[in-house]
């Protein structure tokens, strides 16, 4: 036997996951298709801690997970603003309520972010508990625990066939086979491909694109403490950095996985957004690209046994809510791959169980 765990997905859902197993003496391997960790979605994610963001279960597993990024080191202050018009006051309020954002003083607003525009910013709201997150330490840190357990994160590892064979899943990559009792599905946008693969029928998951560009800061302007500043309805977004901004149209493209790449138009049609709003006109792009944010049918994680397939698991369906839910979702799999009672609680347990599709 190659493993106690065989996980097929190195982004930060297996990744993390594969931590907390290694935690408890089990010896997992991580198998990745690319020649990197986190080369798709988890590489190219905004990397926010806004515990907010996203529906009931979601949320609840983000505010879970508080207390352990709170310790780890891993967070730095970012705060969030929302701006619109006044004409966008019903969407405006349906993002503060759902975000349970404070109104702010316009004054305060443009002395902060000191290119919005007067004569359009109308409406502002913000959050300070919102934080940035180092994603590459997190996921290296993920990579060093597995290790130090006695298990393998195998790059360069494309899964070419699942069976199922005596208790034992048997997968081949290259001219080996890789096995173990328990596999897990963690597989980000080819979720759907491993598990038809496997025979496991599942829910179906789909892939959305979201692009974005990196553009200079205004000339003379320091923008690293800005807030990461959200258009109404997550119509647009800029985020600071490391010295430059981080623009998005934030659009939900349903997309067939693949290594994803933004379309000209598309990242033409955010940069004027933001420049709607803002006094920063953008004339160049330092670099731009795109990730696939993966969703389940009702947009909320699949975390749990199959309900059909014996020893397969699935870790699937993070959405735009992968970083953010990170430490409790790896917990709750954890937890559930070796039968023990759920930390997180056998409600949200419940609620993100792959069961609730019938």
């Amino acid at each position: 036997m190659d493993a106690d765990v065989l996980i097929i997905g190195g982004g930060v859902a297996g990744l993390t996951l594969g931590a907390r197993l290694a935690e408890a003496a089990t010896k997992v391997v991580v198998l990745e298709a690319e020649a990197a960790v986190g080369y798709h979605t988890s590489g190219r994610s905004a990397a926010l801690f806004e515990p907010t963001y996203g529906l009931a279960p979601v949320r609840d597993l983000s505010f879970a997970s508080a207390d352990w990024y709170h310790a780890s080191g891993l967070l730095s202050p970012r705060g969030v603003l929302l701006v619109a018009r006044a004409e966008e006051r019903e969407t405006f309020e349906e993002d503060l309520q759902a975000m349970a954002m404070t109104r702010l003083d316009l004054d305060e607003v443009f002395a902060r972010m000191p290119v919005l525009r007067r004569d359009v910013v109308a409406l502002a709201a913000g959050r300070e508990d919102v934080f940035d997150i180092d994603t590459d330490r997190l996921l290296q840190d993920s990579v060093k625990a597995i290790r130090a357990g006695g298990g393998e994160v195998r790059l360069k590892a494309r899964a070419e066939a699942i069976q199922r064979d005596g208790g034992v899943w048997r997968v081949r990559v290259g001219g080996e086979e890789v096995c173990a009792p328990a596999l897990v599905n963690a597989a980000g946008s080819w979720v759907n491909e491993v598990a038809a693969m496997a025979g496991v029928a599942g829910p179906r998951f789909q892939p959305y694109r979201r692009s974005m560009a990196r553009v200079p800061a205004p000339e003379g302007m320091d923008v690293s403490r800005w807030p990461m500043t959200f258009g109404p309805g997550e119509s647009w977004y800029v985020k600071p950095d490391a010295g430059a901004l981080i623009v998005s149209p934030a659009e939900e493209h349903p997309m067939e996985p693949h290594d994803a790449w933004p379309e000209d138009m598309v990242l033409a049609e955010g940069i004027a957004r933001f420049e709607d709003y803002a006094d920063a006109p953008v004339t160049r792009l330092l670099s731009s690209w795109a990730g696939l944010r993966t969703f389940s049918p009702d947009r909320v994680l699949v975390i749990g046994p199959d309900p059909v397939a014996p020893g397969f698991f699935w870790q699937a369906g993070q959405g735009g809510y992968g970083f953010q839910t990170a430490p409790a979702a790896a917990r709750l799999g954890a937890d559930l791959v070796l039968g023990r009672a759920p930390e997180v609680g056998a409600a949200l347990a419940a609620a993100v169980s792959p069961a609730r599709f019938g």
